[in-house]
């Protein structure tokens, strides 16, 4: 009898065992099909403002140009399907908002530009599609929406508070993968939302402006 209890208690253990094993296995697998699906890629990106002009509120005739700098640009996707997938993006650009018109004009009647030294992060989020590859390069697409958050620094900013604009943007470009776990990308996003005015009413033109972003990097997958 005492034989059978072990035998049978030997049984139920070595089933309990492999079913951990197998729970765990599974589980590793499903992790392992969602990492699949994941990269985080760093890219330098160009930023190219156009420039705005319209009227304050007593009418003074007020320009924003925005100096042409470079930044970074981090993104993480989910991709579940080709056509299915989800990215954030972080980017990070500090330029000098230069603001001209008349509420700059000195009593010679010489303008003297207002500038703005200005720290410039994106937070947002988007819809992105992978086409089909060609030529080996796999071409995507994405568009979203999310905040800009305009700061001026602490010596350059003329003691102006920081603002955040509502963004939009969309995106091109094409990614190659060089290995498992590796792979290079470009691409050309674009940027839209209201210039900024610090809120400051001597500032605020209400014009909606755009920032063209060359990008290129490289994305790792998990």
């Amino acid at each position: 009898m005492l034989k059978l209890f072990r035998s049978l208690y030997g049984c139920v253990l070595g089933v309990t065992v492999l079913a951990s094993f197998s729970t765990a296995s599974s589980q590793t697998t499903a992790l392992s099909r969602q990492l699949d699906r994941v990269d985080v890629a760093v890219s330098g990106i160009g930023a190219i403002t156009k420039g705005v002009s319209g009227n304050n509120y007593i009418a003074q005739a007020v320009t924003l140009n925005a100096s042409t700098t470079v930044g970074a640009l981090v993104t993480v996707r989910y991709t579940k399907s080709p056509l299915l997938g989800a990215e954030f993006n972080y980017s990070y650009t500090r330029f000098t908002e230069n603001f001209s018109g008349s509420p700059f004009s000195q009593p010679s009647g010489i303008n003297t530009p207002f500038g703005v030294q200005t720290n410039a992060s994106e937070y947002t989020m988007g819809y992105v599609a992978h086409l089909p590859s060609l030529l080996g390069v796999q071409p995507f697409a994405s568009v979203g929406a999310g905040a800009t958050a305009f700061k001026p620094t602490p010596l350059g900013g003329q003691g102006l508070p920081e603002q955040a604009r509502a963004t939009y943007y969309y995106s091109v470009g094409a990614e190659d993968q060089l290995t498992r776990f590796f792979g290079v990308r470009a691409q050309l996003r674009q940027t839209f939302y209201k210039s900024p005015d610090f809120g400051q009413n001597y500032l605020t033109i209400n014009q909606q402006t755009f920032t063209l972003e060359p990008g290129i990097g490289f994305y790792i997958k998990f």
